[in-house]
């Protein structure tokens, strides 16, 4: 199905912010009691939630939104795209909303941010989703040969013009091989589209240098303060995630208090969102509605 018959009925509109400046939102759902927010990953865009904007909107008012830096929104280049920066841009997009507080799920740094924003501003916070997010600590050998793979996978592109085949590999590694049929010539077009205009390719490398900064990341205390989380929190994980294996999953829930774990049992990868939304969504519901899973 084409992305624009995914996001049939959603309002996709720029909101300005005074300190980060233009986010580009897709929205529907408004006049429901609660509200959802969901953040992509590192390099992502609001169509990674393609699947989801609508079905969930059907009992959340549900926003999902571009990153400054990325997709369509305000490509900064003053800023350190830290962590806890990106906490600060969905507060200030919250502000500008008029939204005071809401549910927050996140996929991969997404879900890094989503579990940051939560500590910071527990008033803000409803329930939270950790969806395959980064910012755990990786507990076995395999977690670690993961991170080397996705560092040697970034150097060998960096520095050089996205094509279809850059974009298209870079997204194998997202989903799960039985799912690369999704792969379809709209959403690598779409990619490529947005990582080819010159704006993002001067945002892109203070963004992806992220990936890089592990050590220094761990000094600044922009890791997941797992013992800090003092709101329902589901880890929503699968048995494929290329990157924090489901061992990084079980060890970071058990040190929530409270914390669930669920693991999706179709085939998937890193964007269990789109490559199972009817599980997805169906699980997102009822945790989101009741806190349980």
């Amino acid at each position: 199905m084409s992305l624009w018959l995914d996001f049939l009925g959603a309002e996709v509109r720029y909101v300005e912010t005074p300190t980060f400046g233009r986010f580009r939102i897709a929205e529907s759902g408004k006049g429901n009691q609660e509200t959802l927010f969901l953040m992509h990953g590192i390099g992502g865009h609001i169509e990674a939630y393609a699947k989801n904007l609508m079905p969930l909107s059907e009992t959340f008012h549900t926003i999902a939104f571009d990153f400054i830096g990325h997709g369509l929104s305000e490509k900064r280049t003053d800023i350190d795209y830290l962590p806890s920066t990106y906490v600060e841009m969905l507060a200030e997009l919250m502000d500008a909303m008029d939204i005071q507080k809401a549910h927050i799920s996140g996929e991969s740094l997404g879900g890094w941010v989503a579990g940051m924003f939560a500590t910071r501003y527990p008033e803000r916070t409803l329930r939270l989703i950790l969806n395959t997010a980064g910012g755990i600590p990786v507990v076995t050998e395999k977690g670690r040969q993961d991170i080397r793979d996705l560092d040697a996978l970034n150097r060998k592109n960096f520095g050089k013009a996205p094509t279809v085949d850059s974009v298209r590999e870079r997204m194998q590694w997202l989903i799960h091989e039985s799912n690369w049929g999704l792969l379809d010539d709209e959403l690598i077009g779409s990619r490529l589209a947005i990582y080819t205009r010159p704006e993002f390719q001067q945002s892109a490398p203070l963004v992806f240098s992220l990936l890089r900064r592990t050590e220094e990341l761990i000094e600044l205390g922009e890791m997941l303060p797992l013992e800090d989380l003092a709101v329902d929190t589901l880890f929503f994980w699968t048995k494929h995630n290329p990157i924090h294996d489901l061992e990084a999953a079980e060890a970071a829930s058990a040190r929530v208090d409270g914390g669930k774990l669920y693991v999706m049992q179709a085939d998937a990868a890193h964007w269990p969102q789109y490559e199972c939304p009817e599980e997805f969504n169906q699980v997102v519901t009822r945790f989101l509605s009741t806190g349980d899973i």
